[in-house]
């Protein structure tokens, strides 16, 4: 202890308590005592422009550690300043010291205790070195300084990060971790904490303590050197977005321990010491927007050589450890779980019991649940027993119960009333403990949870098929078509995770022989059929179907192991979305797609999969073969139209793979996406295949970075008379000026293309280029988006010009760009015009102001070709509205779509929209969104749209954003009038591709 509480770091922290006059004679004092005691001097240079820091670094670079602290000790003394000195003794010897022997103890012994998986007997106990190293980077102390910092452990159950925090505890108490930079770590744990009364810091304090007098102020005298480590914090069910004025500043002040630890976190109280907190991944989004994060850390489990390892110590026997390892390693989906410990021994548990039983470990390998399926039968079943006994299917009934009440409810913690009221007597309790799927939580004695949510969900799929859900006490409990449905959803239930997958794997044959030898009835045969009709409700509802996760489809058809069945199912879906982000994914994904036939549109990424550098190994061999089936779906699936892929890396032999199978002549695609893709430069393989593809009409490169020679490349092929490209979507591809000469001999010579979208690129003088080529007669463009591309005021006469040469252009994107009322001016002096054929505009966010209304106004009258105006975020106000309404109301206005969202509007100027309303018989969209509109101005509005010669059908207004009474009103109005819809957005043109 003495030893290592002499650093340079520790040091610095009483150097700091000196002031700057104290310091300075604390130099003089360090050069005169050198002297004295005979010790090697220290250069005076060195020390006379050392800082605090610097020279408690020279102190140990030249004494030894006990010396240098003596000689610190000495010069404090000679300042008289006692109370350092008192402090340093009380650290050494005092409470610092007793509480970490006390806190070694505890975490000792906790650590073994804790433990269901025993994997304190497997590995060593002693916190390695590169594991304290790695503990002590999460406070960085050298870099930080005194400066507090809230370290977030995020990561699943199981994982590992209680054990971690142990680690941590361990560690701090035998001062192998953040020597000196902590002078207490007090252990939270949340889950034990919640149901207690209201506490103050203090009270929480002395819980921890090794006896009740624990010395609180003396403490809490240091708070920068205190760190709280506040473990399952989900488990305290706390609002973390509580107001400021509902937390607590005091730490002797009594009050919930919610609110307790959110102050700590939210710096209300103690804002100097330091928080190291360990949270479920469904918990973080709340504490990043409102405490300050210094750093997410996510543990990852077991890695390879852990699981072999504990393997073999489980096993015992290298044979069957080995037997073992090697079939789990060959199935992505076991190998994965086996990362994290408690269901590493899950696993392991369940293939012992098979091979105790003589069973074919193949088999029970061959998917999850057949994993978890022979785990929970084989400990239902007495050793040496054919069968289960009656009492131990009731148990397990009663378990199912239970568990599908927690997953609709969201309850993990139950009672002894809980288990009652679906049949587990308080005799059964022992039993269900014994097999470890039931455990005590927490520290009361009549709160249990299951040994893992993967369990819960597990035995709630399997309630399913032992009774219908209308038979459970609950109403809670919904149907399996809206289990499977919310399943299904990519926003779903976030502790849903296996329990569709499981509920359709329990429908494979050999899973239903087990369940019905072991309940010894025939179970539900409806679910097959209701899965069928949910999928099929999904594919003809399209609206339905893009809320759906496809890959949640997937894994629940990968469970089920039935090749005959995954092609019917497969093929009832119209469109597929989803994202692959590790092995697992893509071998599901392979899996399913090389079955489909039927898809009209794919959307998809894929992440974390292919590394640039090919490594030849077996596993990105096998990689690249499960890409391959994906991709296959290009050519085998005669319906597929659409594909796009985004947010992608792909390795060149994959990407290679990729554009073998778009340029087959069996794909049929018409619309391909490679939105923010990274494909190792190989973009000649793609331009490649826009030459072997006639029906390909759109193509997106979207926040795909091209170089000049690909610019270059893609115009060959759109002037090549092989290119078919309609549509063209080249949004943030760092396109530069010179890129847009190139363009523009495109725009000359090319009689297909009619959409370009540059928008989000410097491309500035450029412009100039394109208004040049578009300014000829024959050109066909009808669609040109320029949104963000900074153009400067020159380019708003090269636009002019070209609106009034040009006869095919129909709509211009100019969104985002410093256009200001000068340049509207000059803009209208062309839309004015009468040979200009403009029907749709865009100036979103363009900075004008109410004064550049006028000149607006004036084009809505004077060019009836005019029907689309976007010009939303634009601070025109009341009097800008005024002005335009005045021009909507005239009888040779003919604008059907207005966007004015954003514009800085107010009731004021609703008597002004009403009259529009009433007169105008083209208004069809109106967009009021984002305006400080009130219940007054919203009234003058719906008593516009009940007017007889009202044309609207679409209002933009946001209802969340009124009262209630104001809610009421515009829902009344719907319901009055079946044509019109009160929608909460409206997409403008401005960065619909991007």
């Amino acid at each position: 202890m003495a030893a290592s509480f002499f650093s340079d770091f520790g040091l610095m922290w009483y150097l700091e308590e000196l002031k700057k006059e104290e310091f300075r004679k604390f130099k003089e004092h360090l050069k005169q005592l050198t002297s004295h005691l005979e010790l090697k001097p220290i250069p005076w240079a060195e020390v006379k422009k050392a800082s605090r820091e610097e020279l408690a670094d020279l102190l140990i670079k030249h004494y030894e550690e006990q010396q240098a602290w003596n000689v610190t000790l000495r010069i404090f003394q000679k300042m008289g300043r006692k109370d350092l000195c008192v402090k340093v003794t009380r650290e050494r010897t005092g409470y610092t010291k007793t509480y970490q022997d006390h806190a070694k103890q505890k975490f000792s012994r906790l650590w073994s205790s804790k433990s269901v998986t025993d994997i304190h007997q497997y590995f060593h106990q002693e916190v390695k070195q590169e594991e304290c190293d790695h503990l002590d980077r999460l406070f960085a102390s050298k870099e930080t300084g005194k400066h507090p910092r809230t370290v977030v452990i995020q990561g699943v159950q199981g994982i590992g990060k209680t054990t971690l925090l142990m680690k941590l505890m361990w560690a701090w108490s035998d001062s192998r971790i953040y020597r000196d930079r902590f002078l207490y770590a007090f252990y939270f744990c949340c889950r034990e904490m919640r149901e207690l009364p209201a506490v103050s810091l203090a009270d929480l304090i002395c819980r921890e303590w090794p006896d009740p007098a624990a010395p609180v102020t003396e403490i809490l005298s240091q708070p920068e050197r205190l760190l709280f480590v506040i473990d399952s914090f989900e488990q305290l069910e706390a609002d973390v977005n509580q107001p400021d004025s509902d937390l607590c500043g005091d730490w002797k002040e009594k009050r919930p321990v919610q609110v307790v630890l959110i102050s700590l976190l939210r710096k209300k109280m103690l804002p100097q010491a330091s928080l190291l907190v360990a949270v479920k991944p469904t918990c973080p989004k709340e504490l990043r927007d409102r405490v300050a994060i210094s750093e997410i850390y996510e543990p990852r489990g077991f890695n390879e050589s852990d699981r072999l390892v504990y393997f073999c110590c489980f096993f015992q026997d290298p044979k069957r450890a080995m037997e073992a390892f090697s079939l789990v390693r060959e199935s992505q989906q076991l190998f994965a779980i086996c990362q994290i410990p408690l269901l590493c021994w899950l696993l392991c548990t369940a293939l012992k019991q098979e091979m105790q039983r003589g069973k074919d470990l193949a088999v029970t390998c061959q998917s999850t649940t057949s994993v978890y399926a022979s785990f929970i039968f084989n400990l239902f079943t007495p050793e040496g027993a054919a069968g289960p006994t009656e009492q131990s299917q009731r148990q397990l009934k009663g378990l199912c119960a239970l568990a599908a009440e927690g997953m609709w409810t969201d309850t993990f913690e139950f009672g002894d009333e809980d288990l009652r009221r679906h049949g587990i007597a308080d005799a059964d309790i022992p039993a269900l403990l014994g097999t470890k799927v039931l455990l005590k939580f927490g520290e009361r004695a009549s709160s249990y949870a299951f040994i893992h949510m993967c369990i819960q969900e597990f035995c709630a799929a399997m309630f399913y098929l032992l009774k219908s859900h209308l038979d459970h006490p609950h109403p809670a409990v919904r149907s399996v078509e809206e289990l499977l449905v919310d399943n299904f959803k990519k926003v779903r239930r976030p502790h849903w995770i296996f329990l569709g997958c499981f509920l359709i794997g329990l429908l494979n044959k050999k899973e239903q022989e087990k369940l019905n030898g072991f309940f010894g009835f025939q179970l539900s045969r409806e679910i097959r059929q209701q899965f069928e009709q949910c999928l099929k409700r999904l594919g003809e509802q399209g609206d339905l179907q893009g809320q759906v996760d496809a890959l949640a489809i997937f894994y629940c058809l990968f469970e089920m192991q039935e090749p005959a069945f995954v092609r019917q199912a497969v093929n009832l879906l119209q469109e597929g979305s989803f994202h692959i982000v590790d092995s697992s994914d893509l071998v599901v994904s392979a899996y399913c797609l090389k079955y489909c036939s039927s898809l009209r549109k794919l959307s998809f990424s894929v992440q974390n999969v292919f590394k640039k550098e090919d490594t030849h190994s077996s596993v990105s061999d096998y990689s690249l073969i499960c890409w391959y089936h994906i991709c296959s779906v290009f050519t085998t699936n005669g319906y597929l139209r659409e594909v796009q892929v985004q947010d992608s890396t792909l390795s060149e032999p994959a990407f290679v793979t990729w554009c073998n199978q778009l340029r087959h002549p069996s794909c049929r695609l018409q619309k391909l996406g490679i939105n923010n893709v990274s494909f190792s430069g190989q973009s000649s393989h793609l331009f490649e295949v826009l030459f072997h593809q006639p029906d390909l009409k759109y193509l997106s490169l979207t926040l795909t970075k091209l170089s000049r020679d690909d610019v270059k490349s893609l115009c060959d092929v759109l002037n090549s008379p092989a290119g078919n490209i309609e549509e063209l979507a080249l949004v943030s591809c760092e396109l530069s000026p010179v890129d847009c000469e190139v363009f523009a001999f495109v725009l000359t010579k090319n009689k297909k293309l009619k959409y370009l979208n540059v928008s989000c690129n410097r491309i500035d003088e450029g412009v100039r280029h394109l208004c040049e080529a578009l300014c000829r007669p024959d050109t066909v463009l009808t669609y040109l988006m320029l949104a963000y591309c900074h153009l400067s005021e020159q380019c708003w006469e090269y636009i002019c010009e070209m609106l009034l040469r040009n006869s095919s252009l129909r709509h211009i994107d100019l969104g985002a760009n410093v256009l200001k009322d000068e340049g509207l001016k000059t803009l209208c002096k062309a839309l004015k015009r009468p040979d200009c054929r403009l029907d749709s505009l865009c100036l979103v966010k363009c900075f004008i102001t109410a004064a550049g209304c006028e000149d607006l106004a004036s084009v809505l009258i004077s060019n009836q070709n005019l029907k689309n105006l976007e010009i939303g975020c634009n601070e025109i106000g009341d009097v800008g509205a005024k002005l335009l309404c005045g021009a909507l109301t005239h009888p040779d206005c003919r604008v059907e779509v207005l966007g004015l969202e954003d514009c800085a509007l107010t009731s004021t100027c609703c008597k002004d929209l009403a009259s529009v309303l009433t007169s105008s018989k083209t208004l069809q969209q109106l967009n009021l969104t984002l305006n400080a509109l009130d219940h007054g101005g919203v009234v003058v509005l719906c008593e516009a749209l009940r007017h007889p010669e009202c044309a609207l059908r679409v209002l933009g207004l946001k209802k969340a954003d009124f009262g209630e009474e104001t809610q009421a009103l515009l829902m009344a109005e719907e319901e009055r009038n079946p044509k019109l819809t009160i929608v909460d957005h409206l997409d403008t043109t401005t960065w619909a591709e991007i």
